[in-house]
């Protein structure tokens, strides 16, 4: 997997960089290492990278504001940088489009799981992957007041029209599809949809549901306080 992934790393820190560059690429990984953000979007659209790695605080373009540029072209997946695990601009990324976030300063072993678990989420990762939620396996159309989750094709409409989800989104409107009416906590979420088998951050897991909120119906997901989310049926 690693040998043929391509990694696109923004990031100003020359020392940073070029550091994590080399760890990247003695793992296996071909590592295209921009300074700021336009050359970033610059090699997005050229090289066509597996996943983008992004600081938030970058020159020019910042990872916010690229990450946003990303996902009105792709829905390749997006991992932010922050220095601060307390910052807006943690959400701000997530809400910008980003997949996941990792804190600097960061052991490149961790940086390294991170990517794969997500590479391994989006198709990626060859071996090893977690099955897909039991609704998808029994195949068929799912269907919930307006909204349609096609499990055999990866395809939701509502009214019928067409969802355009990224395939974070989709997976995680696949745990929910597959368990209507089950109330689902947030470190379940984590483990079955980002591949956590750690603690993480469920900031990840609340900003993805607003997006996926605003996208398939604010009342559509319910939160249970206290407890988590579960899809009306």
């Amino acid at each position: 997997m690693a040998d043929q992934t391509h990694v696109l790393f923004v990031e100003d820190d020359d020392v940073i960089r070029e550091a994590t560059q080399l760890a990247l690429e003695r793992d296996g990984f071909v590592v295209t290492a921009m300074p700021d953000g336009l050359s970033g979007l610059e090699a997005f659209r050229a090289d066509r990278p597996d996943i983008a790695l992004l600081d938030v605080m970058v020159p020019g373009l910042d990872g916010v504001s690229l990450c946003r540029r990303i996902r009105d072209e792709s829905t390749v997946p997006v991992i932010m940088l922050s220095a601060r695990a307390d910052s807006i601009d943690v959400v701000l990324g997530l809400e910008a489009g980003a997949d996941d976030y990792v804190t600097k300063p960061f052991d490149g072993a961790v940086l390294v799981a991170r990517i794969r678990a997500v590479l391994r989420r989006f198709g990626h990762a060859g071996g090893g992957d977690r099955a897909e939620p039991e609704a998808a396996a029994d195949g068929g159309l799912l269907t919930f007041g307006d909204l349609e989750v096609d499990t055999e094709g990866m395809e939701v409409r509502r009214g019928g029209r067409p969802v355009a989800l990224t395939p974070t989104e989709m997976r995680l409107l696949l745990e929910f599809s597959s368990a209507p009416g089950t109330v689902l906590s947030r470190d379940k979420l984590l483990e079955r949809v980002w591949d956590y088998g750690w603690g993480g951050d469920t900031r990840v897991v609340d900003v993805h549901v607003q997006r996926l909120r605003q996208k398939i119906g604010q009342d559509r997901i319910e939160t249970v306080r206290g407890f988590g989310y579960k899809l009306k049926a």
